[in-house]
């Protein structure tokens, strides 16, 4: 397989030292062929005789022209047996470069999950409690942090700052070089901050979190982190393609990363990271890697399948709602199955949907792309390939898919009676479940394609649950959005139309 991939890059490589020779006239026309033959290469590697590799062919297809992606691969697994692996597109638009089955993505926080297997060994092994604060395993953390424990670490729901600003984000050189010179000159500035919440109390992304543990893991084993990682996680599961930082990146394998803006994609500012970053940070690796990783996890290979039950429950928080990770992964369900997985960079996912143990049904599912014109969640793509390969399993990814599709429709009033219709008359969604569902998807479009195609969605909400004031709100926040002060207002006025009577004749004349 990787020999037909190397003649296909010979023969684009010969293609393109004739380009050269064209005369101009014919030099356009070679460049669309080339890009079209480039956009197609490796759809799919593995040429599976199977319907799922073509709906998931197909569905890659349509979401690289739906968010403008440049270069995407993906990885589906069902039991073990590989239903799908694959790219599309480009892993570099100036050199038009192919995506090609052994390049490296950036995968950005996928490298919280190195951090938080090791956590979970040391767990298992016994050698770590959860619940013991942090400042047991690592002393010299500010007193002030005295009581936030490795759980809430892990979970980010610490409380603790955010150790860098967004202008740190830039990637410029004097922003790059404002980070503390180590992990301690980090805490000895934050620690006279105070907390952003209680411990246990609420939810907040940190890096800060990962950072400590980072450091905790250094303080356990008297090694540099990435010689732990390399040790009992790349080395055992000979993960060759895998990489933290970029010291020892082979420049030539790796994507390049964009981000869109104006509806155009740019180069993506390169971020000096140091190196106590590397627990939340600067992780790149392969497609086949990150696949590798994730079943070996499911297999029980890095954690025992015991210990993963009890880890993958969510942290109850002082509230008495739900925290939205369990030890360190996000956790979620579908129809009849739970899932683990992580985001990175808010484009890349990984994803282990199982049915009720790890020792039932499960799926792996790996969505990689370099960067989309309209900054597409990576949660969508991951539905998206649900709702392509298990429609049935998945209903609510599936009816998902389908109001993306209708939102980009042109809009027509009996289409969207139409689709109502349907929605009702499908059983696969509990009707009490329904508006949720819908509602989730609104803002899903509202982010990913705008104002104009989210009110569709959140119209045909309204026309499915006519009295529901949720439905309404997000109906008039979504005129609002698109500048249409005058219908949000009207739909808010119905709102209150619908509450006020709800509280009784005496609701408008309080005694």
């Amino acid at each position: 397989m990787h020999t037909v991939q190397r003649q296909g890059r010979l023969t684009l490589n010969r293609e393109v030292q004739c380009h050269r020779e064209l005369p101009q006239a014919a030099q356009a026309i070679g460049r669309l062929l080339q890009t079209v033959l480039l956009l197609s290469l490796w759809l799919p590697l593995i040429a599976l005789a199977d319907e799922s590799s073509d709906k998931v062919t197909q569905q890659m297809q349509l979401n690289r022209q739906r968010y403008g992606i440049a270069g995407q691969a993906a990885y589906v697994s069902h039991n073990g047996k590989v239903l799908f692996r694959g790219g599309d597109g480009l892993a570099d638009l100036d050199s038009q470069q192919p995506v090609m089955p052994e390049q490296i993505f950036p995968v950005f926080s996928v490298s919280k999950l190195l951090v938080s297997t090791l956590i979970m060994q040391l767990v298992e092994a016994r050698q770590i409690d959860l619940d013991r604060p942090a400042r047991v395993y690592l002393p010299d953390l500010p007193l002030r942090w005295s009581k936030i424990t490795v759980r809430q670490l892990l979970n980010h729901t610490s409380g603790l700052p955010e150790y860098f600003t967004q202008e740190q984000m830039s990637g410029a050189p004097e922003a790059s070089a404002s980070f503390p010179a180590t992990a301690h000159a980090v805490f000895a500035a934050l620690g006279s901050q105070p907390l952003l919440f209680p411990p246990g109390s609420n939810t907040r992304y940190i890096n800060t979190n990962y950072l400590v543990l980072s450091q905790l893991l250094q303080a356990h084993y008297r090694q540099p982190y990435s010689q732990i990682v390399s040790e009992r996680i790349l080395e055992p599961l000979k993960l060759a393609h895998t990489f933290l930082g970029r010291t020892r990146l082979p420049a030539d394998a790796v994507v390049s990363a964009y981000v869109g803006k104006d509806g155009k994609l740019q180069k993506e500012p390169e971020i000096a990271w140091p190196d106590y970053a590397l627990g939340h940070a600067e992780l790149y690796a392969s497609i086949d890697d990150l696949a590798a990783f994730i079943e070996a996890m499911r297999d029980g290979k890095l954690v025992g399948k015991p210990t993963l039950q009890q880890l993958w429950q969510p942290q109850l928080l002082t509230n008495g709602q739900r925290g939205w990770f369990a030890s360190g992964w996000e956790v979620g369900a579908s129809g009849d199955y739970r899932y683990v997985g992580h985001d990175g960079g808010a484009r890349v996912r990984v994803r282990l949907l199982f049915a009720d143990a790890l020792y039932d049904d499960s799926y792996t599912i790996v969505y990689l792309t370099n960067g989309s014109t309209r900054g597409v969640w990576s949660r969508v793509l991951v539905d998206s390939i649900m709702a392509a390969i298990a429609p049935q399993t998945f209903p609510a990814e599936a009816v998902s898919e389908k109001l993306i599709a209708f939102a980009l429709q042109s809009p027509v009033d009996h289409d969207t009676q139409l689709l109502a219709d349907a929605l009702r008359a499908d059983r696969s969604i509990p009707l009490d479940q329904l508006e949720a569902v819908v509602n989730t998807t609104g803002y899903t479009v509202l982010s990913n394609l705008g104002a104009d195609a989210a009110i569709r969605v959140f119209a045909l909400n309204v026309l499915l649950f006519p009295a529901s004031s949720n439905a309404l709100d997000s109906l008039a926040e979504a005129y609002e959005a698109s500048g249409d002060l005058a219908r949000s207002s009207a739909i808010r006025q119905r709102i209150k139309d619908i509450i006020v009577p709800s509280h009784g004749p005496d609701a408008k004349n309080p005694a």
